[in-house]
């Protein structure tokens, strides 16, 4: 866990780089956070269970959590490579609604991401869909309202229409329990993104359960 003084210092260092614009990637404060990122990567390159991963994403993220504040803060809009791994990694970690915080910010300010072609919107509707599907499965609550923000997020920004699907059809498992009718909206509009998408039988059971209530 970082220390109080140390996580003040980050978050003052991370206010003056984001506040110096096209000069951040030269602050000192940054240089340090990206050694930091680069070693924390390496030692997940050497573990190969995801479950593994996820573990120690839980663990290092706490050193991050004062940057990624004091950027935000001050609404820094100058690319920070750092935040959006944290983000991906707070996903990975079960920390949704901090991931969702940083999707935000990098979506507001043209953010991309650091590896990989999918555009930080995608990634954000395709791993938060995915992080509930994975819950849901396992029959672990999985707060509906979070993917509905998702959803708002990325309303607007041009995507696969499979991935929005994905969205989707998350959404409409995370609500069948509660909200049955919004559930059948969100499966249908999963359908009409992506046919193949299977969703098919989730649609005439909810018809099914409510036509019969």
């Amino acid at each position: 866990m970082t220390n109080p003084f140390r996580a003040h210092t980050r978050f003052i260092q991370a206010q003056e780089a984001a506040q110096r614009g096209s000069n951040s990637r030269h602050a000192k404060g940054y240089d340090l956070m990206l050694l930091q990122l680069n070693e924390d990567r390496r030692r997940l390159k050497g573990i190969q269970s995801n479950v593994n991963k996820a573990q120690v994403k839980i663990e290092v993220l706490p050193k991050y959590a004062a940057w990624v504040e004091g950027v935000l803060s001050v609404d820094g809009a100058q690319q920070d490579d750092v935040i959006m791994y944290v983000m991906l990694w707070r996903i990975d970690a079960g920390d949704y609604a901090g991931a969702l915080t940083i999707g935000r910010h990098a979506l507001k300010h043209g953010w991309v991401m650091p590896i990989g072609k999918r555009t930080t919107s995608t990634v954000l509707a395709e791993e938060m869909a995915d992080a509930a599907k994975a819950a849901i499965l396992a029959e672990t609550p999985f707060d509906a309202d979070l993917l509905l923000q998702t959803l708002e997020s990325v309303d607007g920004e041009d995507m696969p229409d499979q991935s929005r699907a994905r969205l989707h059809k998350s959404i409409g498992w995370a609500q069948t329990g509660n909200s049955p009718v919004s559930a059948l909206n969100h499966l249908k509009q999963a359908l009409q993104l992506d046919e193949r998408c299977g969703v098919k039988k989730d649609i005439e059971q909810l018809e099914r359960k409510l036509r019969n209530s």
